[in-house]
């Protein structure tokens, strides 16, 4: 196979970089968004759970992150080793013709459903009473999400989750940029959704767009009925499924912060 076997030290330097590179990633996006949104309590933020996070769970749910930061980028440090030597379908360029232009958000659709189905799946199999304990329970220790839970995994999650999208960039062709968008919406989707606050204008819960896509206001009844809700980007699986539970009434119906004094 083209690309392999990849040289030992490159795949070191590059595993250690890129566990560095998510680590400050995760620590430079969440930190101001947990201060703008659980310190400052916008006004144009709705609040949703009366529950104040605990500093317990915020430093689990940092604890479990940055873990999941290096299981994330075991298998993304092996695509690029092989990228650079031609072992992937990953590509780079400006694109030449409009068939080229149009593969590029096409290609991202194609990796956000497939990531999103995988998810769908797998997270409502981890929700089995029987695997819950040891695949789903330390995500689920934030009954009250804040966005440090935007990627608290458990181990065996982090690794369901981190392998798809890498063997996916060994086949299915996308450009690097894309690539980089993708995982830019990745980390911006986990955030926002975990925030525990919805930053969306009410004409978007409450209008297509909502219907479609998972906020805040979609997760953050899973976290609180533990069933449900099992999606990553979208809907659809949920309302194909039947487990949809909707939003969280209170974010769909009025938007002014809850003001509630620390517990």
């Amino acid at each position: 196979m083209e690309g392999w076997p990849i040289p030992f030290w490159g795949f070191v330097e590059t595993f250690t970089g890129l566990s560095a590179i998510i680590i400050a990633r995760y620590f430079l996006i969440v930190a101001p968004v947990h201060w703008a949104l659980w310190k400052r309590q916008p006004r144009k933020a709705v609040r949703l759970s009366r529950r104040e996070p605990t500093r317990a769970t915020i430093a689990n749910e940092i604890r479990l992150s940055v873990i999941s930061a290096f299981i994330y980028a075991l298998p993304a440090a092996i695509v690029l080793e092989m990228w650079k030597v031609g072992g992937t379908a990953i590509y780079g360029g400006l694109p030449q013709g409009p068939a080229e232009w149009l593969w590029l958000p096409a290609s991202a659709a194609i990796y956000l459903f497939a990531q999103d189905t995988w998810f769908y799946f797998s997270h409502r199999v981890m929700h089995h009473p029987k695997l819950f304990k040891h695949t789903h329970a330390g995500h689920h220790r934030s009954v009250q999400p804040t966005p440090w839970a935007s990627f608290s995994f458990d181990p065996v999650e982090a690794a369901s989750m981190a392998w798809l999208l890498p063997v996916m960039a060994l086949f299915v062709p996308i450009h690097w940029a894309t690539a980089l968008v993708i995982l830019m919406l990745m980390t911006v989707n986990a955030v926002f959704n975990h925030a525990g606050w919805e930053v969306y204008p009410k004409r978007w819960i409450e209008g297509w767009l909502g219907r479609h896509i998972i906020t805040a206001s979609h997760h953050n009844l899973h976290h609180t009925k533990f069933t449900g809700n099992y999606g990553l980007y979208f809907r659809f699986w949920d309302k194909v499924c039947g487990t949809d539970r909707g939003l969280v009434g209170e974010a769909a119906s009025k938007r002014r912060p809850v003001a509630v004094p620390a517990e």
